[in-house]
This record gives structure tokens, sequence and C-alpha cells, in this order.
């Protein structure tokens, strides 16, 4: 029996960054119509609860997910989605000032 399958079930979150996206889909994602949040630089212990599309307005990141060694670095201008369950530390060098919104997905009927 192999007990270490329950720590792999984190590896298949990946943060996906997408550089530069364009002005319309921007609009068309209708981002200026998030809510903000920002933070000053430091080491913060996130976790996310449900999908999380953020749209980086300034700073800079790496976020460590839990469990790995590898980090995804994103920043001012970046289109980031956190996946649902995915548990990292973001290394902020430059303060973040970022839109976001968290996708509620109705598939919760298991």
């Amino acid at each position: 029996m192999a007990a270490e399958n329950n720590s792999s079930s984190s590896h298949n979150l990946r943060i996906l960054v997408e550089r530069n996206p364009s002005e319309s889909q921007l609009s068309e994602l209708n981002i200026k119509g998030w809510p903000k949040w920002g933070c000053s630089p430091g080491k913060y212990q996130l976790k996310f609860d449900a999908e999380e599309i953020c749209y980086l307005v300034k700073g800079k990141v790496k976020a460590y997910p839990k469990g790995s060694s590898e980090f995804v670095e994103f920043g001012a201008g970046d289109l980031v989605t956190i996946p649902k369950g995915l548990s990292c530390t973001w290394d902020v060098s430059v303060a973040v000032d970022k839109y976001y919104k968290f996708e509620s997905t109705s598939s919760s009927s298991s």
C-alpha cells in the first residue's frame, strides 16, 4: 500500500499564467468590474477554496505550491488562474495590486 498517494493529489493543480492578455479579452472578462486586492512585499501562506482568476495591475510574485520545490512567477500585466484546492506560499517581491474573481462552479452535485 503506497501511503504517499495522498500527497501527490496536489501535483495536478497548476497555476496558469497568461502573459499580456489582449484589451478585448480583458474587457470581455469585465476585469474592471471585479473586486480589487493588494498586499505589500512579504511571504503569504494561501489556500484557494475556489478557483480564482486574477489580473495583476502591479506587483511581482513567486508562488510555491505546497509540497513542491518549483515555483511559478507572475507579475504586472499577467492574467493568472489558480486552481481550487491549491495551497501555496506567495513570495511577493513587489507590492501587488490585482483584480480578482472566484469561479463559482455549480457542479457540486456529487
